[in-house]
């Protein structure tokens, strides 16, 4: 008899569903496809980048590689909240114009991994052409709370992609 071994995310996308890290702004949920997901980490203090977007903090060493950091309050225009030992930073490998690579986003706090259905997965509403959406993949009811699944190419786009194109060599 042989056996074989699935991974959770195997298996998850065998059912017609798949795993969403889930990360709050707020009061809101956020999720994230987790094989986009390379690291947590706690918040950190960043090299700024003269004339970046507002959104975009600066940047960070991570392990001999420059990553660009997003607030993503600032790039959703909420409120801005202090950081504190609960915000993280959450390190996604992205697609753009330029390849792959890696951003960083500044979120108040990690919920959890779940999994969630194709099935339940809701188109984003239409809101009229000043209200954008194109970043929002679905809405996603999940033990009776609404996740925003976000599209984490369309989201980040070409207004990070052309930031800290430096080599991390020159970073000295």
């Amino acid at each position: 008899m042989t056996t074989v071994n699935v991974s959770n995310q195997d298996a998850a996308a065998a059912a017609g569903s798949k795993q969403v890290l889930t990360f709050t702004l707020g009061d809101e949920t956020y999720g994230v496809d987790i094989l986009r997901v390379q690291e947590i980490r706690g918040w950190s203090p960043v090299t700024r980048i003269p004339q970046a977007p507002a959104h975009v903090l600066g940047v960070l060493n991570l392990r001999g590689s420059i990553v660009p950091i997003v607030d993503l309050r600032m790039r959703f225009n909420l409120e801005h909240a202090e950081y504190t030992p609960l915000t993280v930073i959450i390190v996604l490998s992205i697609e753009s114009a330029v390849g792959r690579r890696d951003i960083g986003l500044v979120v108040d706090g990690v919920s959890d991994v779940i999994d969630v259905p194709q099935a339940d997965v809701k188109p984003a509403p239409e809101l009229g052409q000043h209200v954008s959406t194109e970043f929002i993949e679905g809405l996603a009811a999940v033990a009776g709370r609404m996740v925003m699944l976000l599209d984490i190419d369309r989201l980040i786009g070409e207004d990070v992609t052309g930031v800290a194109t430096v080599p991390a060599a020159a970073n000295g």
